[in-house]
């Protein structure tokens, strides 16, 4: 698996063993919504920050694929849906991982909705791209969320438990969930899941402190980094916000240092 451990190095920092990844896969799912309009200028700025990694559709490599600045890593999204879909919840799969190869990517990704209706089709194409991923040695990130009838909360600390369980249970090297809401909680859901964990960003916000006490408080739990989208290419100062949230992931930067950052020009 030599090929996979080197792609992987180019996704999780290879001495603190955590990630930093920006995901822009909104456009097939809400479309070309504020930040992402111009992706490679919006990618320039995510390494410029530092992020380890973007995460998109086929479009990130053709539209927004930069020939200077930093570089950094590549995770293609092979699955979809829109908010137009009866069901938004039901993921296709709409690209391969030999695709993903011959496009230059550092890793792939699946996004699955544990509980929802078709379920089943979606674990079904995360079993698939996991074993083509053993075969080409190509890393597999999982972003498992808990959206169905049985579920009360997306936050549900067995919910996301299981959800993360299941990336790993399938063959996913990195796993993406919802934060639980606390550090306590979230130490429950790492303690059960055997690969490197990444907190969802969410919805944007307005308040900085909260989304990077979440940050904090999810690697004090023994996370191993976020998957923050909105939150860091809406935000006034793209560039700043990465960089601080990369301080906290990579150099255990607080809450006060990392609001600091953003503050200074």
């Amino acid at each position: 698996m030599l090929g996979k451990k080197i792609r992987l190095e180019r996704i999780i920092h290879r001495e603190t063993g955590r990630s930093v990844v920006v995901p822009m896969d909104h456009g097939v799912t809400v479309g070309p919504i504020s930040g992402i309009e111009d992706m490679r200028e919006m990618v320039n700025a995510m390494a410029e920050g530092g992020a380890n990694a973007v995460l998109g559709h086929m479009g990130l490599p053709l539209y927004g694929h930069r020939r200077y600045g930093k570089d950094i890593g590549l995770i293609l999204h092979l699955s979809g849906s829109t908010v137009w879909s009866p069901d938004p919840n039901a993921k296709v799969l709409v690209n391969t991982v030999e695709n993903a190869l011959r496009n230059g990517a550092d890793g792939v990704s699946v996004h699955i909705n544990i509980g929802a209706v078709n379920e089943s089709q979606m674990l079904h194409d995360l079993g698939m791209v996991a074993v083509k991923c053993q075969e080409w040695g190509m890393p597999l990130l999982a972003m498992m969320y808990t959206r169905g009838a049985k579920f009360k909360s997306e936050n549900s600390v067995e919910g996301v438990r299981h959800a993360a369980r299941i990336a790993a249970e399938v063959g996913a090297d990195i796993v993406k969930v919802s934060y639980t809401g606390s550090s306590e909680s979230f130490a429950r859901v790492v303690a059960g899941c055997p690969i490197p964990i990444l907190i969802a960003g969410g919805e944007k916000s307005e308040n900085d402190r909260q989304v990077l006490q979440s940050v904090r408080d999810s690697l004090d739990a023994g996370g191993a980094g976020v998957s923050i989208g909105r939150n860091a290419f809406q935000h006034k100062h793209p560039v700043r916000f990465v960089r601080a949230v990369c301080a906290m992931v990579h150099r255990k930067a607080g809450v006060k240092e990392a609001l600091a950052m953003l503050e200074s020009d």
